[in-house]
């Protein structure tokens, strides 16, 4: 039994496909399958049915692909543990990120690292939650940030920045004169919204049911209204096909003229979200994570409220 072995059979498992598997893990398909055939043989089950143009994971095969997986995890962190024992900021890191954090953080954060961190290039994704969570979970990513509640076996948060959601407004829009937005009001108007997947439009409907309209009609307009990103959301309102809300760090970046669109607050207590970083317990480099806090915190970006963090390392778990 070997290491790619356990490697080859967790991919099988993952993509249901012995092609798209070999793929993931840059080796052929004949490779791939002899491997795998050669564990089952050894350990005497079958791991997997196959069928055509199909494969399905046998109940023993689930059981030996969720334990292979926690194998491979350490047998990953044995080798951070030895390289991190020189210098924890040696050696890349793969870090990730979701969509409506990542293209308005980033810009900032990589610099910043780039001075304090010089030998740890960045291998860097962006993604919504789940995909994220479920590539963290299998080792593939060290550290994403995403916006809480992040609750996941096995996971460790720090969290790092609060932020308010904005209105934004096309730049003749008659609320445009008004020092704050009522969000009751925002019944009245068209609010294009994320499309789903993402955790920021479920905070978005969570502060603000109203932006889904009740009837049947109402809901197929506001899928026509949906947007792939926030950059594609913040065209559509400057075209004037409504309006949208936005995390306070996205509504700074100067991308479009002023006279096309303006960024409103709430009135009252706005809607906010907490930004934090999530890691493995097994993770060895604490020391990564306590960097990369500190690196956003330096960025100092104008609208975020920024939250204490700890000069020392966690313990290790």
């Amino acid at each position: 039994m070997t290491l790619n072995e356990l490697r080859y059979v967790v991919a099988v498992g993952r993509e249901r496909h012995f092609g798209r598997a070999a793929d993931a893990c840059f080796v052929s398909q004949p490779t791939l399958s002899v491997a795998v055939k050669k564990l089952e043989e050894e350990l005497g089950v079958s791991l997997f049915e196959r069928g055509a143009g199909e494969v399905t994971v046998t109940e023993i095969g689930a059981r030996v692909i969720a334990r292979a997986q926690r194998v491979l995890e350490e047998a990953q962190a044995v080798a951070e543990l030895a390289r991190g024992s020189r210098d924890p900021l040696v050696g890349h890191l793969r870090l990730g990120a979701i969509y409506t954090i990542g293209p308005y953080l980033l810009p900032h954060l990589v610099p910043l690292l780039m001075q304090r961190a010089p030998n740890m290039p960045l291998i860097i994704e962006e993604n919504f939650t789940a995909v994220l969570s479920e590539r963290l979970k299998r080792g593939e990513l060290d550290v994403i940030i995403l916006s809480l509640p992040f609750d996941e076996p096995g996971m460790l948060t720090l969290p790092v920045y609060d932020e308010d959601f904005v209105v934004l407004l096309p730049g003749a829009h008659p609320w445009a004169q008004r020092d704050g937005i009522d969000p009751e009001q925002l019944a009245e108007e068209p609010v294009l919204l994320l499309g789903p997947g993402h955790c920021f439009r479920d905070q978005v409907i969570e502060a603000c049911p109203q932006c889904l309209r009740g009837s049947r009609a109402g809901v197929e307009l506001q899928r026509g209204l949906e947007g792939s990103s926030l950059e594609t959301i913040r065209y559509m309102v400057a075209s004037n096909l409504g309006i949208t809300i936005l995390p306070c760090s996205a509504a700074i970046e100067d991308r479009i003229s002023a006279r096309v669109t303006c960024a409103r607050p709430f009135t009252g207590q706005p809607p906010r979200r907490r930004v934090a970083l999530a890691w493995r317990k097994s993770f060895p480099r604490v020391e990564v994570v306590y960097a990369l806090a500190h690196a956003i915190r330096a960025a100092q970006l104008a609208c975020l409220d920024y939250l204490p963090v700890a000069a020392r390392t966690l313990e290790r778990v």
